[in-house]
């Protein structure tokens, strides 16, 4: 008979070590994993029973450990690391590949028309927003005001931003011009980002210390926070957004996509999710998610707390989000 499974595996943190990019890469290769999206409820459930059982001291019958890391898995996809909600399907991180290769080559096939650029461009941040909403950090709700706000100031901010560009393209190689789509993304993700999350930006994040004892909120790892994550976005837009362009412009003077002209699009979105379905774990990778800040970095009211309540931390940690 096989021996029960023990209960001391830590699966607070993920299976590999986060101090390293391989170990990082490794972990968001299975969180960011397409495949998780077809999940049923049913399949998301057990997980969650699973993990919370376990973190409970409960060991379901029979679990293997590779069993065990599965369902944390699944449940890391799933369900928000610090509000335990189950996280919108679209705005999920395994949802990125399949849903930014659509977007991001359609908005790579139809940029020469003001109307079509609007139109994905708005498509884009709509779904940008929802992602960061889904994935920011901290356990403070928005209220439906915060929300609309923000949501209406970043895609109007993000779309103004690409109508812009696109204005200055007129007079520029047909090259270059599809290069256009890219810097307005790496543009709206500097405005959306922080405008989706800027209650953070106001009132702070979690920070704890390495037990994971809170300590308070702080705005000033929420800037850092949301720093790596506009970096991260933008990178790993840059190969989908990047590559395809020398291609489909070399394709695009050949003879198959000139007698099948309609093929271009289906080409330029395939081309795209090749590229992010390594480009979104790895540019995910970049930063650990469980970030760090030094304390003497930290607002000088909170350095005191923390110094007169817990002498010995020099280091503090937050949820970056993604």
């Amino acid at each position: 008979m096989a021996a029960e499974l023990s209960t001391s595996i830590n699966i607070k943190e993920p299976r590999w070590d986060q101090s390293t990019f391989v170990g990082r890469a490794k972990h968001f290769f299975t969180v960011t994993d397409p495949r998780n999206i077809l999940l049923t409820n049913e399949q998301l459930a057990n997980s969650h029973k699973v993990i919370t059982d376990y973190r409970k001291g409960i060991v379901s019958p029979g679990l293997t450990e590779d069993e065990l890391w599965r369902a944390k898995y699944v449940f890391d996809s799933a369900f928000h690391p610090d509000t335990g909600e189950k996280m919108i399907l679209i705005g999920r991180m395994s949802a990125q590949v399949p849903m930014n290769m659509t977007i991001t080559g359609c908005m790579m096939t139809f940029y020469k028309t003001t109307p079509a650029v609007l139109l994905w461009q708005w498509i884009n941040q709509s779904f940008n927003a929802i992602v960061n909403y889904t994935n920011r950090s901290g356990d403070a709700p928005l209220t439906v005001s915060q929300l609309g706000t923000a949501y209406v100031s970043a895609t109007t901010g993000a779309v103004a931003t690409a109508l812009g560009l696109n204005a200055l393209t007129k007079h520029i190689s047909p090259l270059i011009g599809r290069f256009v789509p890219f810097a307005a993304v790496a543009a709206a993700n500097c405005i959306n980002i922080p405008l989706m999350r800027q209650r953070e930006l106001k009132h702070g994040i979690p920070i704890t210390d390495e037990n994971d004892n809170r300590l308070g909120e702080s705005t000033n790892a929420a800037k850092q926070a949301i720093s790596q994550v506009v970096v991260s976005r933008i990178l790993m837009a840059s190969p989908g957004m990047a590559i395809p362009p020398f291609l489909m412009n070399h394709l695009e003077k050949k003879a198959f996509l000139r007698k099948f002209p309609w093929m271009s699009a289906p080409i330029q979105v395939g081309l795209v999710g090749f590229c992010l379905v390594f480009a979104t774990p790895l540019c995910c990778a970049l930063f650990p998610q469980k970030s760090s800040i030094s304390v003497s970095r930290l607002e000088p009211e909170l350095q005191e707390k923390i110094r007169a309540n817990n002498p010995g931390v020099e280091r503090v940690y937050f949820n970056k989000g993604l």
